[in-house]
């Protein structure tokens, strides 16, 4: 990716923002709303925040970079042929630093309450004593890997050129909804090293020492993901990059 060229730089630049709306609104339903006495949104709202999240980024972004607001999407659909290699690492850059200013803008606002407490977890992801069903590691790794994979298999049906235009955010959103009401009690739900990212730093300690679980299980999810759905519709489909494609010359 050439950073010189503007478009380039939009790109990257809304891939920061579209993932920090996604760290900061989604860990902040679970830091702030989840649990609030008596009104609560509980583990059905942060699912439902999550999937929200999603679906109105990719309206607001999906075509400008492609809305994919985390790293292992950013690879599963490369691994699937619908991205370009050389331009993985300043979206992945752009998502973790995104990420990284959510956790920090929420931690900001959060540590007003004097009831906030950072040992409870700020929303990091987690497994063993940490993970809030008290999965082992290996049940963890086989979530994330699961999810990650169903996940990207959406993103590439729903964006396929053949798909219904104009729904792929629903079905997007929706399904990352679904992943997280399966997920949270596992882990905490990650599917998405940036999100995981920008938590793990404030939290620290264990937080940081289990992150790379959160790394390396989404990335092999994404990738199989991205490539199981291009095995089974090889045919050409749309670049997820948010550039509209050369109108060819008559």
């Amino acid at each position: 990716m050439d950073l010189h060229n503007s478009q380039n730089i939009h790109r990257c630049v809304a891939e920061g923002i579209g993932t920090f709306w996604l760290t900061f609104a989604d860990c902040g339903s679970a830091v702030i709303a989840a649990a609030f006495p008596d009104v609560g949104i509980g583990l059905l709202g942060v699912s439902l925040a999550f999937g929200l999240s999603v679906l109105t980024m990719a309206y607001a972004i999906g075509h400008i970079s492609g809305c994919h607001l985390n790293p292992a999407v950013t690879v599963g659909l490369a691994a699937g042929g619908r991205f370009p290699k050389q331009d993985i690492v300043p979206y992945v850059v752009s998502q973790v630093i995104g990420a990284i200013v959510a956790a920090a803008a929420l931690y900001a606002i959060a540590t007003g309450s004097p009831t906030f407490d950072l040992a409870k977890g700020f929303a990091a992801n987690g497994y063993g004593a940490h993970s809030p069903g008290q999965y082992s590691m290996m049940s963890g790794f086989i979530a994330e890997v699961v999810l990650t994979m169903m996940f990207l298999f959406i993103i590439m049906g729903a964006t396929h050129g053949k798909a219904p235009v104009g729904f792929a955010p629903i079905a997007i959103g929706l399904g990352l909804t679904l992943i997280h009401l399966v997920g949270i009690p596992i882990t905490n739900t990650s599917v998405n090293p940036a999100r995981s990212t920008g938590p793990a730093l404030f939290v620290g300690g264990w937080a940081l020492a289990q992150l790379w679980m959160f790394w390396v299980a989404p990335l092999i999810g994404g990738a199989i993901g991205g490539v199981l759905y291009h095995w089974l519709s090889e045919e050409p489909s749309a670049q997820v990059t948010g550039i509209a494609p050369a109108t060819p010359a008559e």
